[in-house]
């Protein structure tokens, strides 16, 4: 993940890779019996901290309904995938929302428009859409098929329970053109990335929060071929040529997942 420069908007353009991992949360979304442009969500699993707005998922169905029209739903969602933790988790959510509207409702909806639509909720939303492996600018919302095997790795992800806002992730940053184009680094076979690709965002969390750079330490002294920091933060990956037998201890989340 490279930070590049900071907008006039106040967004910030990025370059990075997103590939989707199968780490899901549960949505369900059925039919009221009568009545139009309603949505009644509710949750379960992992609490999800509310700021007094309308859920994501609350939010594209409100988008989607003032330019079509839509009858009410039933909205339940089991949250499963960690909250703030660089996973992408809410943006998944907000953008099945809409495919999975779209197909209720037989709206016809061409992939440029639903991401345009979740587009307006969340700047990486748009990539859970076609939900492949992107190589991605702007502010997350530009999005340019990438094509990158890992089929054969296994993937190893530890979460700290640890939250990391995104003011909080973008306050040391310092935006830097980078002198080699992150497509670039990637195309380059994995065992060189360790010396070469790197997520700008360890730069601000890190000594924030020691435990995370710790987890990628240990990451690579079992073994990992590649670690790194998801995103913002706080998950870390790391890529294992062979299955990872060690288990984590002290309370972290972990998954461990065989790419194909």
């Amino acid at each position: 993940m490279n930070v590049i420069r900071k907008r006039e908007d106040g967004y910030h353009d990025i370059e990075s890779v997103f590939y989707p991992v199968p780490w899901r949360d549960v949505l369900e979304i059925v039919p009221e019996k009568a009545g139009k442009g309603k949505v009644t969500f509710t949750s379960s699993g992992i609490v999800i901290p509310s700021d007094g707005k309308p859920n994501l998922c609350e939010q594209v169905y409100e988008l989607m309904h003032h330019e079509f029209g839509l009858s009410s739903v039933k909205m339940h969602l089991h949250k499963i995938v960690p909250i703030g933790a660089g996973l992408g988790g809410g943006s998944a959510d907000a953008a099945f929302v809409a495919t999975m509207l779209n197909e209720m409702f037989e709206l016809g909806l061409s992939t440029k428009k639903l991401e345009d639509i979740v587009s307006k909720v969340g700047s990486d939303c748009p990539f859970f859409i076609r939900n492949k492996p992107s190589f991605v600018t702007g502010r997350g919302e530009i999005l340019e098929l990438f094509d990158i095997n890992l089929s054969g790795y296994w993937l190893m992800l530890i979460n700290p329970n640890i939250h990391i806002g995104t003011k909080e992730a973008y306050a040391g940053i310092r935006p830097l053109q980078p002198t080699t184009s992150l497509k670039k680094l990637l195309l380059r076979d994995v065992s060189v990335w360790k010396d070469s690709v790197c997520n700008d965002f360890e730069v601000s969390v890190f000594p924030q929060h020691p435990i995370i750079e710790a987890i990628k330490e240990q990451l690579y002294s079992k073994g990992a071929t590649y670690a790194s920091m998801t995103g913002s933060g706080s998950t870390v990956f790391g890529l294992f040529e062979k299955e990872p037998k060690w288990k984590q201890k002290d309370g972290n989340q972990t998954k461990i997942i065989q790419l194909s």
